[in-house]
């Protein structure tokens, strides 16, 4: 049996062994979506949905809504899944620097307001059809208008 390289950096996240589980989650509040920019890579400095890696023990509901409180200080009730998003990047030598598999909900908000803390920059109440030329992660346009069907289907 062969075994994996030894990750390259202390930070499991950069060149993981093997892709890395995470869930986030599209909060609505009065026809508003929020959104925060990253603090950390990989994305730093773009506009994203709250979340992060999910623990063991945990599920990816749970995590979704651990990240929320976590990141930026509001609670949602989950009505769906959205789909599933991957963030593969490579090195300039084609190493996977890093690979992780996003597990994506859809909630809406019951209580909390938005605030920013380490892992959240900027928090902002916006349109999820309109994201006003904001830089984002990749696909997050596609995600939100997704997302706003399935709240709406479910409210």
């Amino acid at each position: 049996m062969t075994q994996a390289a030894p990750a390259l950096d202390s930070d499991d996240r950069t060149y993981p062994a093997r892709p890395i589980l995470a869930a986030s989650i599209a909060v609505f509040r009065d026809g508003k979506v929020l959104i925060a920019t990253r603090t950390k890579p990989p994305g730093a400095g773009v506009w994203s949905l709250p979340g992060g890696l999910v623990e063991p023990g945990e599920t990816i509901e749970e995590a979704a809504l651990r990240e929320l409180m976590e990141e930026v200080g509001v609670e949602a009730r989950i009505v769906g899944f959205n789909r599933h998003v991957q963030r593969i990047d490579r090195d300039d030598e084609g190493r996977v620097r890093h690979h992780f598999v996003v597990a994506s909900f859809v909630g809406v908000w019951t209580g909390g307001e938005a605030t920013t803390g380490p892992e959240a920059g900027e928090v902002r109440w916006v349109d999820p059809h309109d994201l006003d030329g904001l830089p984002t992660t990749p696909h997050l346009a596609r995600i939100l208008a997704r997302a706003a069907e399935i709240c709406g289907q479910a409210t």
